[in-house]
């Protein structure tokens, strides 16, 4: 059973979206998506200071099956990459949703976190795969 924490927001291409204020969120790879690429020996994040677009390819996340490209669920600009699971990619096998995070985003629009997939819509997405 995949874990799908209810307090965040998720894109179809299995990235999860944690609100920090009104206008940073904080990104990483769902459960769901670390179980299917299996063991994570390298990740790529975004430059700080980098504008990103929604749906726009931001880095990537390496495994010992395949290469995943990372998108940008939301508008914004890069204000924070998470330097410990670069030097310890397998930290988001362990913890997806905690120290597994990759990124933070700031100057994004609160309509557009809204337009992202509640828990049960996540669900509702993978459970049919």
């Amino acid at each position: 059973m995949n874990e799908i924490p209810a307090h965040l927001r998720y894109t179809a291409e299995h990235e999860w979206v944690e609100s920090l204020s009104d206008n940073t969120v904080r990104v990483g790879i769902t459960d769901f998506a670390q179980r299917a690429l299996g063991d994570i020996v390298f990740v790529l994040t975004p430059k700080i200071g980098e504008n990103v677009r929604a749906g726009g390819v931001c880095g990537e996340v390496e495994s010992t099956k395949s290469v995943s490209e990372i998108y940008s669920p939301v508008n914004g600009t890069i204000c924070a990459t998470n330097d410990a699971v670069v030097a310890n990619p397998e930290s988001i096998n362990v913890s997806p949703y905690g120290s597994g995070w990759l990124f933070e985003i700031t100057s994004v629009a609160a309509e557009e976190i809204q337009g992202l997939l509640t828990d049960q819509g996540y669900q509702a997405l993978t459970s049919s795969k």
